[in-house]
Order: C-alpha cells, then structure tokens, then sequence
C-alpha cells in the first residue's frame, strides 16, 4: 500500500510539470514564446516612424520645395513677383518732357528753350508787349500767364480773366507767342509808381503757381520801365493782335 501511494504521487508530479512545459512554450525557459508575442510591436513602430518621416519630407502646396524623390513641386506664386507699374500721371517740371495717360509728352515753354523779349508800345498807351519764341526742337506749351517781377518787386501782377484763351498756347519750334503788359493807369489813378531796370519773367507749370523750369530776364529800355500799382497782365495769346488789342 505505501508503494502505491508513492507511485502515485510521482505520476502526479510528472503530470504537473509537463503541463507547466506546455504553458511555457515547451523549451523550459519561458521566454521563446514571450519574444514572438513581442516582435510584432518594434515592427509595427518602425513601420510608423519612416512613414511619418517621408511624409515629413513631403512638401505643402506653394513651397516649392522637392518631393521625397527628387521630383520639383509647382510654386502657387512666384517669390520675386513684383506689382505692374502704374502708369505715370500728367504733369511737368521744369521743361522736361512728361509722359500722360495717352502716352503723349508735353514740354514746357520757359527760359531754356525759348528766346524773351519785352518791348515797351506807344500804343495802347503805356503798354508793353512781350515776345517769346520757341528756339528748341520741338514744340513747347505756354500755360496761364507769365509771372513778372521789376526789380526786387514783392507782389507779382494779376492777370485780365478776360483774356484768357480757350486752349494752351502750343508752340512749334520757331513760333512765337505774346502777352500784353498794362504798365500803370493812363489817368494817373495808380499809386507806388516806380521805374525798373530789370524784368524777369517767370514761366507756370501745368498747375496754376507751379514752377514752368528756368525764367528769362528780357532786356528793357536804358531810361527804363515806368509801372504803378495798376500793372497786370494778359494770359498768354497764341496771335500778336489778341495781346495787342487789350
């Protein structure tokens, strides 16, 4: 009886240990098979990591840059673009030729580009005429009126609206055009009478008061000009009469 119950308990043990074999992966030493259960995950991560690292390297829409291949992506905008020109406004400085809207350049008339004279009329009584003649090479415009200074003269002469012309005066080169100068009042009603020796006259931009470029200092009688508080002038007459007649 005590045999048998030793045998027993070895068949027992024996049953016991080879269920625990099983359980381990049937090597003893019960990490085979705990490796291959793990070896699926650092797969699975690396996987992972260069799939996230090529798609690091793939450029956004507009960058420019270069796909993981090499292959050039198209730019939706060109860095170096810069905004088309606007187109230059109308206008002049001192003679200069401008370009407008329509692609046309206007040159002003002033002391540059034109030859000024200023001579003293006997009729209309106390009047004077000035002459300026375009001696450039192309043709020159005279707007509003010329701007006049006797001697060191702190006011500048007004000039007669009346006389005012529907158009520029335009001048071919070669041409001339006029203003007629009311010198003082012929009855003797102007105040602060005075002669000069000296005459500039003063060319206008394209705007009323700009500067037209360089003036002209015309020659005048030796006796000199004699003017009162009654001097003004006229616009500018593209015909003598039309400055004469005033």
């Amino acid at each position: 009886m005590r045999m048998r119950h030793i045998r027993l308990l070895a068949a027992t043990g024996t049953a016991v240990a080879a269920l625990a074999l099983t359980a381990c992966g049937g090597n003893g030493t019960g990490t085979e098979d705990e490796g291959a259960a793990l070896s699926t995950t650092p797969t699975t991560s690396a996987e992972k990591a260069a799939s996230e690292k090529a798609a690091s390297k793939t450029p956004q829409a507009g960058t420019g840059g270069r796909t993981a291949n090499g292959t050039p992506v198209a730019r939706t905008h060109t860095p170096d673009a810069r905004p088309s020109a606007s187109p230059a406004p109308r206008g002049a400085q001192g003679g200069t030729g401008t370009s407008g809207g329509s692609g046309t350049s206007v040159v002003l008339c002033n002391g540059a580009n034109t030859t000024v004279t200023a001579q003293p009329l006997a009729r209309p009584i106390n009047h004077m005429l000035i002459t300026v003649k375009n001696t450039g090479g192309r043709t020159c415009e005279l707007p509003y009126y010329p701007v006049l200074r006797f001697d060191q003269m702190q006011w500048v002469p007004q000039a007669d609206r009346d006389t005012q012309p529907q158009a520029v005066v335009s001048l071919a080169p070669g041409e001339s055009g006029y203003a007629g100068v009311l010198l003082s009042a012929a009855d003797g009603s102007g105040t602060g009478g005075a002669t000069a020796r000296k005459l500039t006259v003063g060319f206008q931009g394209l705007s009323p008061n700009s500067s037209g470029g360089p003036s002209a200092t015309p020659s005048l009688p030796a006796k000199g000009v004699y003017y009162d508080s009654s001097l003004k002038v006229t616009y500018w007459q593209q015909e003598m009469d039309d400055a004469l007649n005033w």
